[in-house]
């Protein structure tokens, strides 16, 4: 599906096996910098595993009951898993503005508008990595991760947001090295969506989104963190 000019938009049923992936974000992310080819937003799910960010702590890794794969995307370990919609971007930041800090503060603005549709008051927080909201009972916990990878300003990896997950497997890792605040979903939030659901609030948005990117060629700010 053409979204806008040269982004083309991908989802993908089943679950997509996450070497596989790298290899179609990579081959991609090589195109797209040698031979223009179109950009793509790519929303998927993997089957459970956990991968690892340039700071993971060996540490952090509690357990190995699903796969562990390394990957040169920023951040520590996050876990993949059926219930998770996950989002590939791959811009030329070359055409769309050369500050890798906006556009991960417009790619965190795209999915905390996106889980406003669904009256999910998410926000970032100060000294700490990923999207975040309250749970049933106040209590401020994770529900999106964001971790990207950038080659000659062309971008791979994106974000992962908690629809209706199994919490449980999160259990074998510290996500994103925090220890102190736990994982929530849409489902544990007691918001009955879909993957699909959540795919159209990401196309509603979406050109909230470029807007936002395309500040990066002007005046694009992001407060300190």
């Amino acid at each position: 599906m053409i979204l806008d000019g040269n982004i083309d938009w991908d989802v993908s049923e089943g679950l997509t096996p996450y070497p596989d992936a790298v290899a179609r974000m990579e081959a991609l992310q090589a195109a797209i910098r040698d031979t223009g080819a179109r950009e793509l937003v790519w929303l998927l799910e993997h089957p459970p595993l956990y991968t690892s960010g340039k700071s993971a702590d060996p540490a952090e890794l509690l357990s190995q009951q699903f796969p562990v794969y390394d990957t040169g995307r920023g951040g520590r370990y996050t876990y993949h898993g059926p219930g998770q919609r996950v989002g590939y971007v791959m811009f030329d930041l070359a055409h769309r503005g050369k500050d890798v800090r906006c556009y991960v503060h417009a790619l965190e603005g795209w999915v905390i508008e996106a889980l406003g549709h669904f009256g999910v008051e998410a926000s970032r927080a100060e000294g700490r990595v990923g999207i975040w909201c309250d749970t049933k009972n106040g209590q401020e916990a994770k529900i999106g991760a964001i971790g990207v990878r950038i080659r000659k300003w062309v971008t791979m990896h994106g974000f992962a947001v908690n629809i209706a997950p199994d919490l449980n497997h999160f259990s074998g890792i510290v996500p994103c090295g925090i220890s102190e605040y736990p994982v929530t979903s849409l489902a544990a939030l007691g918001i009955e969506a879909t993957l699909a659901d959540f795919d159209t609030a990401l196309r509603a948005t979406f050109v909230s989104f470029l807007n936002s990117l395309a500040k990066t060629t002007g005046n694009c700010t992001v407060a300190p963190k």
